[in-house]
């Protein structure tokens, strides 16, 4: 059995996940998906309400979606309800009889003083680990297994499809090593995803700029644009202006939280030396232009 972490104690998963103690491994994983969905990073930019609402909502799938790990924390939160930290006789404390626990009673040894104040010490878990990787933008897309050295021992970490710049990854016990035979902690992998020389990225969308000339904006125009799985063609509508998003829809980042969009944005380029013909014909055009001010809705 695992030792109990703190968080345990103090954190109701359930009602983070908002269902029943009851509830069955396919409706939990139905109710995760649908709090991750709304609270993702990348449906509330800027949110960090929302940012945390999601991490807790993960930490708690996390421990709820492994059976073994489940029947833990039940066990713990169930003890302590019994006694732990009721309220005695005149507002003091009374604590938990450690002998009331089972196999419970010896974890507590080596959780937060217990088992000095009960005269026994049990198993004691060992301190959760963090370090940092490096990933390119197409092993984050992809997914990949990366290699970590970690003072003298190499610990291989599965790295998920999709994965964004800053997301940890949890490797269950390849933290510190317990002591008296209690089980390692936890490694946290934060990752680092290099930049790629043609896209950008906004969560689970791809961004793209991508340049057209003044007629191709003017008169419309079908254009090639790159993706990460070959050209698409775009359609340029006729009067279209600098900085407009167009969306091409399935070909960003295959996700989790499902595949996201590539989001191009195109920019009228301007000839920085036109010919005499250019200036002739750009001439004729500010003649046709006559009085129409572009600028006129700004009141100058």
């Amino acid at each position: 059995m695992n030792a109990i972490r703190r968080e345990w104690l103090e954190k109701d998963y359930y009602q983070v996940l908002g269902v029943d103690r009851s509830i069955s491994e396919r409706d939990l994983k139905k109710a995760y998906r649908k709090l991750a969905q709304q609270y993702h990073p990348d449906n509330n930019p800027g949110d960090e309400a929302a940012e945390q609402r999601f991490r807790d909502v993960t930490e708690a799938y996390d421990v709820l979606t492994d059976p073994k790990v489940r029947a833990e924390y039940d066990q713990a939160r169930e003890a302590f309800a019994r006694g732990a930290y009721a309220g005695g006789p005149g507002g003091g404390t009374e604590y938990i009889r450690v002998e009331d626990l089972g196999d419970l009673g010896d974890l507590l040894g080596g959780f937060g003083g217990f088992g000095d104040m009960f005269g026994r010490r049990g198993p004691q878990g060992g301190a959760d680990m963090e370090t940092e990787a490096g990933l390119t933008f197409h092993e984050a897309i992809a997914g990949t297994t990366k290699t970590l050295n970690l003072a003298g021992r190499t610990v291989k970490v599965k790295v998920p499809a999709g994965i964004d710049d800053g997301a940890r990854i949890r490797v269950r016990g390849k933290g510190h090593p317990g002591a008296r035979g209690g089980p390692a902690g936890d490694l946290f992998v934060r990752v680092r995803v290099g930049s790629h020389p043609v896209f950008g990225r906004k969560g689970r969308h791809l961004t793209l700029e991508v340049p057209i000339t003044f007629a191709e904006a003017a008169l419309g125009a079908n254009i090639a644009v790159p993706t990460l799985e070959g050209k698409v063609t775009l359609r340029v509508p006729p009067g279209t202006q600098t900085g407009r998003t167009f969306r091409v829809s399935g070909r960003g980042v295959k996700a989790p939280s499902g595949t996201g969009d590539l989001l191009v944005t195109v920019t009228v380029r301007v000839p920085e030396s036109p010919t005499d013909e250019q200036r002739d014909l750009i001439a004729k055009l500010a003649e046709l232009d006559g009085d129409d001010d572009p600028r006129a809705h700004l009141g100058v």
